[in-house]
């Protein structure tokens, strides 16, 4: 059998030190920390690392997790 995803809109952005959306600092329970250049998001999958630039994106459930720019433009499109 085949499958396709359905369409889902998610909340994303690409993080670049500055501006940040309010689902990022108010994230409850997911832990993030900031160093050394990098943020380290605590996921499902364990910890991610994203270095600036990456795609930052907001799940279904609340989870967020990073995404290089390569798969996001592959993957996603923007919506109305």
């Amino acid at each position: 059998m085949k499958f396709k995803t359905k369409p889902v809109i998610k909340e994303a952005f690409k993080w670049l030190h500055d501006e940040v959306p309010e689902w990022w600092t108010n994230a409850k329970g997911i832990q993030i920390e900031v160093q050394s250049g990098a943020a380290f998001i605590q996921t499902l999958e364990g910890t991610m690392r994203a270095e600036p630039g990456d795609w930052i994106i907001k799940g279904l459930r609340g989870e967020i997790y990073p995404c290089k720019p390569d798969i996001f433009e592959a993957t996603y499109e923007p919506a109305e």
